[in-house]
């Protein structure tokens, strides 16, 4: 925005709103003093006072061109040198128009109702602005759908690890039982057979 391009073919009324944008930016972006910055990094300032002016200015210089760049691609999405030209030649007819006596229906609105300038207008950046959304909303769908895939991979690992810790509970269960069925001559008679199994193991 600070090139002077931007200037050439404009209008005056272009030239004194970029111009006092600009003068604004400036302003702003060098508002804060090194007096400021140096009270916030004393001990920065301290041990590098010419570093820390390096950097000052840098961070200023910095959020001034940050700031012109970010207009400047406001200004080209909205086509608002044009837009301002065109509205600083419908001002200068008018005045023309006027000074001469001859002052009659708009000739800029001619057969066009207002609505219809603004939708003209409008419309355009409404319908890239629902394109992005529906193209974001697209992205999230899919993102949503391999999430919901994902998850029913894992349910489905859960499920069948719960079917596997279920049969072998089922199985302690059964065991369980059935030695709590045992008569104690069942259990000596087991027990006396266990160390008789286990007896030529041991001595071995």
């Amino acid at each position: 925005m600070s090139s002077s391009r931007s200037h050439s073919g404009g209008s005056r009324r272009w030239n004194y709103f970029h111009s006092a944008l600009e003068l604004a930016i400036q302003r702003s972006a060098h508002k804060w003093k090194f007096e400021d910055f140096a009270e916030c990094f004393p001990q920065y300032v301290e041990e590098d006072k010419d570093g820390a002016m390096q950097t000052f200015n840098q961070v200023a210089d910095y959020i001034e061109t940050a700031t012109k760049r970010d207009l400047e691609n406001v200004f080209k999405e909205y086509d608002l040198q044009n837009n301002v030209d065109i509205l600083d030649k419908m001002v200068s007819e008018a005045k023309a128009r006027k000074a001469s006596g001859k002052i009659g229906p708009n000739v800029w609105t001619v057969n066009l109702h207002p609505r219809s300038a603004v939708c003209g207008r409008t419309i355009p950046i409404l319908e890239a602005q629902a394109e992005r959304l529906r193209e974001t909303l697209a992205e999230l769908d899919a993102e949503d759908v391999a999430l919901a895939s994902e998850l029913e991979g894992k349910v489905g690992e859960i499920k069948d690890l719960e079917t596997r810790a279920n049969c072998v509970l089922d199985q302690v269960d059964e065991t369980l039982e059935a030695w709590s069925n045992l008569s104690m001559e069942e259990i000596e008679a087991w027990s006396a057979s266990i160390i008789e199994t286990t007896t030529p193991l041991l001595r071995s």
